[in-house]
């Protein structure tokens, strides 16, 4: 009788599923928009204040970013997942240790990476890529932000844990706090003040700065539990179950990093042996990439959304609400997906211009066969990341963790590899399309065959 009555008093388990997704998805959406605003504003402002080269320099240094998206996620994801699957079996005691427990491992893991990134800059820079002439913009830009990865960290870990606090609407104010910082600053420093590629940088550390601190706030001020001092030090037996159920979004970003840097690669060689050149290639690549990530927003966001309904259902044997989330989540991407396919195939000579003027014509040619080829299965690139996230969510690891490596490493990554041998820079183009219909067949199968499952249940 007990068990009902908790049941009763949580909207997760009685509170129409449709109304939970908008209520938990959008703000989510709305942080994730905030999140890539950050690499947006810079690319915007440095592209029309330092051009080309500066283009290509964020897109060299943008793999550290992604690293700390991927350590964000795997504390974030994996704290919120297990918190909420606490909750859901009336463990509170417990989950107020998994969400401290996150919260500071991932701050900890940025200070690592800020140093690692501070002592080897240069040596990581070229090996993601950057040509002579990148290179000293690259560092000027990264060897500021670094300074902020810890900050950012646990800002994206925090929002996923405050979230599943039950408290959407404030994990996207302290994101959109600090991007609205961000923006006002980086048009006083590039623009007013002619800082260039440091101003854009120093904009981007304070902005993190201002975000971390509402989110410091707002975890010492729990909805739902009591957090103290004590569930802030570190134990093993809830940093690993946070790991584990963390690992296949962590696994996914870092998939993208690595991609990044091979793609990156790629088109320094084979740019350079090309019309284009390798500084237009690189340069427009990036900007198609971070105009993605904005599409990926909505996407990642619904996931996100869809998380702490799906994890609290199934830790409370609610399976009906599990599979009625997961496919008003599908439904909802697809559309999103459709959408954001229009805007690339039609557009993308608009949408390139928005971040500057290129050198020459042969800048605005590759830009749009790059936005054509590389992105022509944009409306399925839904399915994937949906998925892995679902499976998650429901405690299944392992294959959230797979279904997370498909498109990038097990498909992309060795196409990146063995076509350009073929077609030169165009067998890069082709390889995007050709890993995003595989991978959204693989997620498609392992999704129908456990939405199934969970009928039988």
């Amino acid at each position: 009788m007990k068990e009902e009555v908790n049941f009763n008093n949580n909207p997760l388990a009685v509170e129409p599923v449709s109304k939970l997704i908008r209520s938990f998805a959008i703000p989510s959406i709305v942080s994730m928009l905030v999140g890539s605003l950050y690499n947006i504003v810079d690319q915007f402002f440095i592209g029309q204040k330092v051009g080309e080269l500066g283009n290509a320099a964020t897109n060299i240094a943008f793999p550290l970013s992604t690293s700390c998206i991927a350590i964000a996620l795997l504390f974030g994801i994996g704290g919120a997942s297990t918190f909420n699957i606490h909750m859901g079996k009336q463990r509170e005691d417990m989950a107020e240790y998994f969400m401290g427990n996150a919260a500071i491992t991932a701050f900890i893991c940025g200070i690592v990476l800020s140093f690692i990134a501070e002592i080897f800059l240069v040596p990581m820079l070229t090996f993601f890529g950057a040509s002579s002439s990148i290179l000293p913009l690259a560092c000027e830009y990264t060897r500021i932000t670094a300074i902020g990865f810890p900050m950012l960290i646990l800002t994206t870990t925090g929002g996923h844990l405050i979230r599943a606090d039950g408290r959407p609407r404030i994990s996207m104010l302290c994101n959109l706090v600090g991007a609205i910082v961000n923006t006002i600053l980086d048009a006083l420093f590039v623009f007013v003040l002619g800082f260039g590629m440091a101003g854009a940088a120093i904009a981007t550390v304070i902005g993190q700065c201002v975000s971390c601190l509402f989110v410091i706030y707002y975890l010492a001020h729990t909805k739902s539990v009591n957090l103290g001092l004590k569930h802030f030090r570190m134990q093993t037996r809830y940093i690993f179950p946070t790991i584990s159920l963390g690992v296949a979004p962590f696994i996914n970003q870092l998939a993208m990093m690595l991609v990044q840097i091979v793609l990156n690669n790629s088109l320094k060689y084979y740019g350079a042996i090309s019309i284009y050149g390798a500084e237009t290639a690189i340069a427009v690549v990036g900007i198609a990439t971070k105009v993605n990530q904005v599409y990926l927003s909505f996407v990642i966001g619904m996931s996100q959304g869809m998380q702490p309904i799906a994890s609290f259902n199934y830790g409370a044997r609610k399976y009906d609400r599990v599979i009625e989330v997961y496919k008003k989540t599908i439904r909802v991407s697809f559309i999103i997906s459709c959408i954001a396919w229009i805007l690339f195939f039609f557009f993308p000579r608009e949408i390139i211009s928005i971040f500057g003027k290129g050198t020459s014509e042969t800048y605005y040619i590759f830009a749009v066969r790059y936005f054509k080829i590389y992105l022509f299965f944009t409306m399925l690139n839904f399915l994937q990341l949906t998925s892995s996230n679902f499976f998650t969510a429901i405690g299944k690891a392992k294959i959230g963790g797979f279904l997370s490596l498909t498109r990038q490493i097990i498909f992309l990554l060795p196409l990146l590899l063995i076509l350009p041998l073929f077609f030169k820079i165009d067998g890069i183009m082709f390889a995007g399309p050709v890993a995003d219909l595989v991978a959204a067949i693989v997620s498609g199968v392992f999704a129908f065959r456990e939405i199934k499952r969970l009928t039988r249940m």
